[in-house]
């Protein structure tokens, strides 16, 4: 190997040396600066300096934080050294918000995350089991117990209903971070080292990118997952097409675009109605605190699972495409927490989960160098997209007929169109047509 082969990739990022090197991806999917030093082999000294010089010309790409979830498969001996840990874990977040709250209500004291990570060398004399979990998961612990308390009391400020920290059951806690990437927890040549664990096998899905801060292990209903916390992710951003949209959610579409697109709603969760209500059935007939009942249990939660996870595919799915076919995106700022008070159209509205859509969608525009807007969602499905009349119509119309200018539309359709044309009136766009080049969506 080149002597000067450090020098020339050093402060290069693994992503540039992978598209430098395309030879190199048939290597293990880990594959960092460091495995590079030890692979590069017969790659010449020249070849490298040319391709950092034809870097440099480049401009530099715009950055986000993102998280690398991957499928972890320990052994017997592992799963249970991870269950233990969920377990103290679980342990010292009730005992210090007990501590908390005795604190409070006997002496009027106020314990701050600092004096409680002050006594976990005291606990760990006390308790030695907990000398067996990093130092720093438990610290997150408390870190996330001081975490709470703060957002509850910036609610009682804003005068939100958020409630207050409550203790968590074993079948509610199921995670454990180590707060400093390498210092407990890293990746080395293809397996997860964990402190206290051991080396743990990965199913590496795909690349690692940008520079792991936080590592965080997870129990779902299919096993163990590991995630990585990577800071300086590089977003390519996509060709512009110059062209906008307006987007209206609903229930029977689950979105419509001013376009005449409509998406279907897949209504994951009422396909899945007949095998949940089965698996609820099998639960509630286990008798409580026998193995029977945990395995039924189990069963359920890998149904949920199911459907949370088709969900977010199709959520996925859908703002890619928007993303790559326009520039500017027009959503309405829907308020779901309130829509849902409606009992006859809460359990479709939760099943649609328009707000996570909208967070997806937000996530890709901004890594894609494109933009989301949020409308105002008052009669946006009652004023006419071309003149602007307000035609109140009850949910069960499901076309837009104006009596003014005699549009005949779509009722989604009309919403979304409308939903366009507030939304660049927001932004100033210049040169709307006729009675839509108004300053401000009409309320």
């Amino acid at each position: 190997m080149p002597s000067d082969i450090p020098r020339l990739i050093k402060g290069r990022s693994s992503p540039h040396l992978r598209k430098a090197f395309p030879a190199l991806l048939k290597l293990p999917s880990l594959w960092t600066r460091s495995y590079f030093l030890s692979t590069a082999g017969t790659v010449s000294s020249a070849i490298i300096a040319h391709s950092i010089e034809r870097q440099s010309k480049v401009s530099p790409m715009p950055t986000v934080s993102k998280t690398f979830k991957y499928k972890l498969e320990p052994t017997a001996e592992q799963m249970r050294l991870l269950q233990r840990t969920v377990g103290l874990c679980n342990w010292l977040y009730n005992t210090a918000l007990e501590q908390r709250i005795t604190a409070w209500k006997y002496h009027r004291v106020s314990l701050t995350c600092y004096q409680q990570h002050a006594e976990l060398p005291e606990i760990k004399e006390a308790f030695p089991e907990f000398k067996n979990v990093h130092s720093q998961v438990l610290q997150d612990v408390l870190t996330c117990l001081d975490k709470t308390y703060q957002a509850f009391f910036a609610r009682r400020k804003t005068g939100g209903k958020g409630g207050f920290p409550r203790f968590q059951g074993s079948h509610r806690y199921h995670s454990f971070t180590y707060k400093q990437y390498q210092n407990g927890a890293y990746a080395d040549n293809g397996f997860l080292v964990l402190s206290k664990i051991g080396r743990v096998k990965v199913l590496w899905s795909r690349p690692l990118e940008g520079t792991p801060k936080t590592v965080t292990i997870s129990h779902e209903a299919d096993g163990w997952y590991v995630c990585f916390s990577c800071a300086g992710v590089e977003m390519p951003a996509l060709p512009k097409t110059g062209q906008e949209v307006g987007v209206d959610v609903g229930i029977k579409s689950f979105l419509t675009t001013s376009d005449g697109v409509h998406v279907g709603n897949p209504q994951w969760l009422r396909k899945m109605e007949k095998q949940l209500k089965w698996h609820q059935r099998r639960v509630s007939r286990r008798k409580q605190g026998s193995k029977r009942r945990k395995k039924a249990v189990a069963g359920l939660a890998k149904v949920y699972q199911t459907v949370r996870r088709q969900r977010e595919d199709f959520h996925h799915k859908q703002s890619v495409a928007l993303v790559k076919q326009y520039d500017v995106i027009y959503v309405e700022d829907l308020q779901v927490a309130n829509m849902v008070k409606n009992h006859h159209l809460a359990k479709s509205i939760s099943d649609a989960r328009w707000a996570q859509f909208r967070a997806i969608l937000t996530f890709k525009a901004a890594c894609a160098g494109k933009s989301v807007v949020a409308v105002p969602p008052a009669y946006t499905s009652q004023d006419c997209s071309r003149c602007g009349m307000r035609v109140q119509k009850s949910l069960s119309v499901r076309t837009h007929i104006c009596p003014q200018c005699g549009l005949v539309m779509d009722r989604d359709e009309n919403g979304a169109t409308h939903v366009k044309w507030a939304g660049q009136a927001l932004r100033g766009v210049p040169g709307l047509p006729g009675p839509l080049s108004r300053a401000s969506p009409r309320l």
